[in-house]
C-alpha cells in the first residue's frame, strides 16, 4: 500500500507499545520520517527494535508541560501528529481522588492539546497536515470502573471536533479514532486487575437489591 507519505514527517506519542507502536511501524514502512516518544530510554530502544529502525526518538514525559520543551526544540514542525499518549486504570468511582482526576486530564488530554496547539499553525500555513487523537470507545460508552479515563476520552473527541472546524476548507484534517479493547500485554494485565473490582461492584449491587 502506498499512502503517499514519503517526505512527510510524523510524530507518534506514547509509541513504545500497543497501538502507538503499531502506528509508528506502519508510518515508517510507508516512508514517513517518524519520531516516537516515550518516558524511558529502555522502552524507546525496545520500540525501535520492533519498528526495525528508521525512526527517530525523544525521551520525554509529555504528561508534564515541561516535557514539551525538549520536544519542540528538536522537532519544530510535523506533517502528521498522532496523539496516542494515554494512561488508564480501573478504580471505583468513590475511590478516584482529585489528584487522580487531574493526573488523567494532564496526561490524556493536555498532552494532545499542547502538541496540537504548537503544530497546527504550521500545518495550516503549509496547507497540509493530519492530526489524529487516539481516543477509545470509552468516550461514548464509559466503563463504570474507569469513569475518569472515559472523561478524558470524551474530551479528546470534543477537542478534535473543534479543531476540525478550525481547519475546515484546508488540506489539514483533524480526527479522532475510538478503538475498542486491543490485545496487548497491558490489556491482559488490565483484565486481571478489573476482575475483583467488577466482582465487588456486582456484590454491592446484589446486596442493595436484596
Amino acid at each position: 500500500m502506498d499512502l503517499q507519505l514519503r517526505n512527510k514527517t510524523a510524530l507518534v506519542t506514547g509509541a513504545t507499545a500497543g497501538i502507538g507502536l503499531a502506528i509508528a511501524r506502519e508510518l515508517t514502512r510507508e516512508g514517513a520520517a517518524v519520531t516516537i516518544t516515550g518516558r524511558t530510554q529502555a522502552k524507546i530502544e525496545r520500540a525501535l527494535a520492533a519498528i526495525g529502525g528508521g525512526a527517530d526518538r525523544i525521551v520525554v514525559d509529555l504528561g508534564e508541560r515541561s516535557g514539551t520543551e525538549p520536544l519542540f526544540a528538536r522537532l519544530r514542525q510535523v506533517d502528521i501528529l498522532i496523539n496516542n499518549l494515554g494512561i488508564y486504570e480501573p478504580k471505583q468511582f468513590v475511590d478516584i481522588t482529585d489528584e487522580d482526576w487531574l493526573r488523567f486530564f494532564q496526561v490524556n488530554v493536555m498532552s494532545g492539546v499542547r502538541l496540537a496547539r504548537y503544530y497546527l499553525p504550521g500545518m495550516l500555513e503549509r496547507n497540509w497536515g493530519r492530526i489524529i487523537f487516539i481516543s477509545s470507545e470509552s468516550a461514548i460508552q464509559t466503563p463504570p470502573e474507569m469513569i475518569h479515563y472515559g472523561m478524558t476520552k470524551s474530551a479528546q473527541l470534543a477537542i478534535s471536533r473543534g479543531l476540525a472546524e478550525i481547519s475546515k476548507g484546508t488540506r489539514v484534517t483533524v480526527n479522532t479514532v475510538m478503538p475498542g479493547p486491543t490485545r496487548s500485554e497491558a490489556a491482559h494485565r488490565f483484565s486481571a486487575i478489573c476482575r475483583p473490582i467488577r466482582r465487588q461492584r456486582t456484590r454491592r449491587s446484589s446486596e442493595n437489591s436484596s
